[in-house]
């Protein structure tokens, strides 16, 4: 199932929601291309989603809870990724 946190958190000069499924990440990253959201919007186990886009996650089929609901989901399902567990992302080289 697809889920969905209000946008709450500020950034960049807008509010943003966290998206993420308690299925998989494929069931994630499918629906984030449907909605529109970049592959580079996902971080470890959820898309940040800026707020002109909640209403279409709603309108695609996201369920809408509460951010601490949506970390037990994860958790629950095995899909929660600590950032001290993620793996470190290795720069790319310089020419």
């Amino acid at each position: 199932m697809i889920l969905v946190d209000e946008p709450l958190w500020p950034g960049r000069g807008v509010l943003w929601s966290h998206l993420v499924s308690d299925v998989s990440f494929e069931e994630l990253h499918v629906f984030a291309e449907m909605l529109g959201s970049p592959r580079r919007a996902f971080d470890r186990d959820h898309y940040d989603i800026p707020e002109y886009r909640f209403s279409s996650a709603l309108w695609l089929g996201a369920t809408l809870l509460p951010s601490r609901d949506l970390a037990a989901r994860l958790r629950t399902a095995g899909l929660r990724r600590p950032k001290h567990l993620a793996p470190k992302r290795v720069p790319p080289a310089r020419r």
